[in-house]
């Protein structure tokens, strides 16, 4: 997703909340229009009011359920056509909407590491491995405690500090070596907290980054997944209707 960077970074310099605002707004008005023109609203509309009559006709026709099948078949028939007729603008909104969550994920789901801000990094063992595990790291970072730890209930953390900048953890354990990358910045920017490492041995490392939590309705906390969803509806109903989609 770092071809988007150029477009959409500028977006980071905001308040978190405004930045998923916006993008909630571009993509409802990307998606609103592509579908005005990739689907025959007149057709839409008539199918739109043929539902609507078939829902009056089966709430009249309740004490004849074999007529109010019959007529329940046709408003299925019709609204398969009007989703079918839907599905073509997906076809295009589909992958850019796709590329455009890739960098939301990437870059709006945990909080940065702020330079002096305790941080932690964990490895994550598979069952049943023992053993001792070193972290080395670079200058710039400091260590809060022992570097090299026994695991204990199928992980080892460290406690971790550092000034402003990208940096390469190494882990050592048996012979072996594993990195990690962290970056410590103040601008609203993080490498993936979770890497995958699956070696028989080690599961996950993970770099303690507090996940991004952009509203507080009475104490319920929303990411940026949850927010986006309550303002993709909002910005949707409101476009649709203003635009005067079927």
């Amino acid at each position: 997703m770092a071809f988007l960077d150029p477009v959409l970074n500028p977006l980071l310099k905001l308040p978190i909340l405004w930045a998923i605002i916006l993008l909630s707004f571009i993509i409802a008005l990307i998606i609103s229009v592509i579908y005005k023109y990739t689907t025959n609203q007149d057709l839409m509309k008539r199918l739109k009011e043929e539902m609507k009559e078939f829902q009056k006709q089966m709430k009249e026709l309740r004490q004849d359920p074999q007529k109010m099948m019959a007529v329940q078949k046709k408003a299925m028939e019709t609204n398969m056509k009007y989703m079918m007729q839907s599905m073509k603008s997906t076809l295009f909104t589909f992958i850019p909407i796709i590329i455009i969550f890739g960098w939301m994920n990437a870059h709006l789901a945990y909080e940065p590491i702020k330079p002096g801000q305790d941080f932690t990094t964990t490895v994550n063992f598979n069952e049943g491995v023992k053993g001792n595990i070193e972290l080395v790291v670079p200058e710039g970072i400091g260590i809060q405690g022992d570097a090299a730890k026994e695991i204990t209930d199928n992980k080892v953390s460290w406690l971790l500090q550092g000034e402003e900048g990208e940096y390469l953890l190494e882990y050592k354990m048996d012979g072996s070596s594993y990195t990690r990358d962290v970056l410590i910045t103040n601008e609203n920017n993080y490498k993936a907290p979770i890497k995958k490492i699956s070696d028989g041995k080690i599961n996950t490392i993970e770099i303690g980054n507090n996940k991004m939590k952009v509203v507080n309705l009475f104490g319920w906390k929303i990411g940026w997944l949850g927010s986006y969803i309550i303002l993709s509806i909002i910005f949707s109903m409101a476009l649709r209707k203003l635009m005067k989609l079927h």
